[in-house]
């Protein structure tokens, strides 16, 4: 199955280091960041299981909950969580999934078989409180994620829906944003209170 931008989620009940879950229900009003990884005890995967620990306040402030997956048990989930925490020095308590016959992996596309035909590539999705799919990314498994980017494209997605507005390259809290040109003159007007520079009729941007 193929997971488009603006697909619901598919919901699924699983077994996780947090007990079993029903996907959706779990998710409630928060969004979530939830990506996979080939296999446990794997070190590129180590790294990240850490940095996702660490920056749990970076995902709380911003109303996200992490959702890990592993092709493997719960069993082999919790041991591995032990080395996560002694060697990136953290204390991990985000939810891993243990898709050890690979449904889950299967159900979100997870498997590629000209990389691996059973192990699960690098997969993010970020979904809204709606349960809709915002964003995917697919890293290869020799590369790790960059949180830097992830934790930016949370943040210009609640800002984008929030304030009406588009993002441009690089954009970071505090830059200028862009008009949609579903926006009139006159409504932009009164909608963006700060005004607005029309660099091009389709380019206008502003500051909020």
């Amino acid at each position: 199955m193929s997971i488009r931008l603006g697909d619901i989620a598919p919901n699924f009940t699983i077994a996780t280091t947090k007990g079993d879950i029903d996907f959706h229900d779990w998710a409630g009003e928060s969004w979530v960041f939830f990506f996979s990884h080939p296999a446990d005890f794997t070190p590129v995967c180590t790294t990240e299981m850490g940095m996702t620990s660490k920056l749990s306040a970076e995902f709380a402030a911003r109303n996200v909950k992490p959702l890990g997956l592993s092709t493997d048990t719960v069993e082999e989930h919790l041991r591995w969580i032990n080395d996560v925490n002694e060697t990136q020095g953290t204390d991990l308590q985000f939810p891993i999934v243990a898709d050890k016959d690979r449904k889950i992996a299967t159900l979100y596309d997870m498997i590629h078989p000209n990389t691996d035909d059973t192990a699960a590539v690098r997969s993010v999705f970020i979904i809204d409180p709606n349960k809709k799919v915002r964003l995917t990314l697919t890293y290869p498994m020799n590369v790790g994620r960059n949180f830097d980017e992830i934790l930016r494209v949370i943040d210009a997605l609640q800002f984008a829906d929030k304030n009406t507005v588009a993002t441009p390259a690089n954009w970071r809290p505090g830059d200028k944003v862009i008009i949609p040109l579903s926006v009139s003159d006159e409504q932009a007007a009164t909608k963006y209170p700060n005004g607005f520079e029309t660099i091009k009729p389709y380019l206008r941007t502003t500051k909020i």
